[in-house]
């Protein structure tokens, strides 16, 4: 009697069983979790983000003091949104347009500009210039700036401004002021050269949420404007990827495309002519014709073998029976008919017939061209 040792289904049941159930529970779990968790953005200065970049701490703050926090993602909504009543914070400057980044300010009460760069002080704030740059760390205000002087020591540094007869608050390692305020019609321009002490990761070090809490929160509404390069209104501010690759990039390929065509033309100018060698063995025309027929036997093409064995005999006729080379099918059957004594039809069937369809067939053809050419010579 045999037994049998192959696992059966109760058997993979029993030892599978486990694992499968730790995975199950394993994804029920991530499911509830991610259920809790609700839907969340995410993204550097996005007031629903709870990521250390995030902003979501500053924004239930403001909220608790009574400000009206409104999220605006495209330069539509942030039109639409922002008045006299509201201060402006934008998050990246750089990517809204000269003209459009100017109707918001004149709109707004006062504006909060996060690490503006080349391009809006150049367009909007001419007369302001970046000074340096420096680590961000906890520094001191020396400025008479309200918000300033009653937050005291925060968490900033990044990129230092300065500007004629603004109000330069904690100066970097080259003096330029990492907070600078601009006096407007109405209202203030204030830069933060960093984002720092608006993110959640340092909202609680030093002074920073009384900063935030000075800057965005002196009026009844906020509004935070989270430019997006999918927003429509700023296909003007867009840059393809070419615009972004530095020029040195370009003069490096063109060096590197150089280099290659000269180095193909040593190759082609090392390498010469080309040389006929003689064989270092001479091969029997018989080998040959095994081993062509041994190829057509293992591709199965005693279709593509008979037509070539037709071929090679009707030009062998040609020749016997002295009929030019491109004589037409008709002529060469005529004539071996007529030298042959071979019925014309038996004639085009050896020499035009269909192909053969396998190895057997193959043979009789191979009989047939064979004999008529003898024939056709012995006559």
């Amino acid at each position: 009697m045999s037994t049998a040792v192959s696992p059966d289904l109760r058997r993979i049941w029993r030892g599978a069983r486990v694992p499968l159930a730790l995975l199950a529970l394993i994804f029920v779990a991530g499911a509830l979790l991610l259920l809790a968790r609700g839907e969340q953005t995410h993204g550097a200065l996005e007031p629903g983000s709870y990521e250390p970049g995030g902003a979501h701490a500053l924004a239930k703050l403001l909220e608790d003091q009574g400000v009206d926090v409104r999220t605006a993602r495209t330069l539509a909504e942030a039109d639409d949104e922002t008045g006299k009543d509201a201060t402006l914070l934008v998050t990246q400057p750089e990517l809204v347009p000269a003209k459009g980044f100017d109707a918001l300010r004149t709109a707004a009460a006062d504006v909060v500009l996060v690490t503006p760069g080349p391009r809006t002080l150049h367009d909007s704030l001419p007369l302001v210039h970046e000074v340096g740059r420096s680590d961000v760390g906890t520094l001191s205000p020396q400025c008479t700036v309200a918000a300033a002087v009653a937050a005291g020591d925060v968490t900033l540094g990044g990129t230092g401004y300065a500007a004629p007869g603004a109000r330069s608050c904690y100066p970097g390692e080259d003096g330029g002021g990492t907070l600078l305020q601009l006096a407007d019609s109405g209202g203030t321009t204030t830069l933060l050269g960093s984002p720092a002490p608006l993110a959640n990761a340092r909202l609680a070090e030093q002074g920073n949420a009384a900063l935030a809490l000075h800057l965005l929160g002196a009026h009844p509404k906020l509004v935070w404007y989270l430019p997006s390069a999918s927003d429509p209104a700023l296909d003007g501010s867009r840059k393809s990827f070419f615009d972004l690759v530095p020029d040195g990039w370009y003069y490096g390929a063109a060096q590197v495309g150089v280099a290659v065509a000269l180095l193909a033309l040593w190759r082609a100018r090392r390498l010469g002519p080309v040389v006929t060698e003689p064989l270092p063995i001479v091969v029997r025309a018989a080998e040959t014709a095994e081993g062509r027929a041994r190829l057509y036997r293992r591709a199965k093409a005693a279709g593509h073998a008979g037509e070539t064995l037709r071929e090679a005999a009707r030009t062998r006729l040609r020749t016997t029976l002295g009929l030019p080379r491109d004589a037409d099918a008709q002529a060469l059957v005529v004539a071996v008919s007529t030298r042959t004594g071979r019925p014309a039809n038996d004639v085009g069937a050896v020499l035009y017939g269909p192909p053969v369809p396998d190895d057997p067939a193959l043979v009789r053809l191979a009989g047939e061209l064979d004999k008529v050419e003898r024939e056709a010579g012995r006559t």
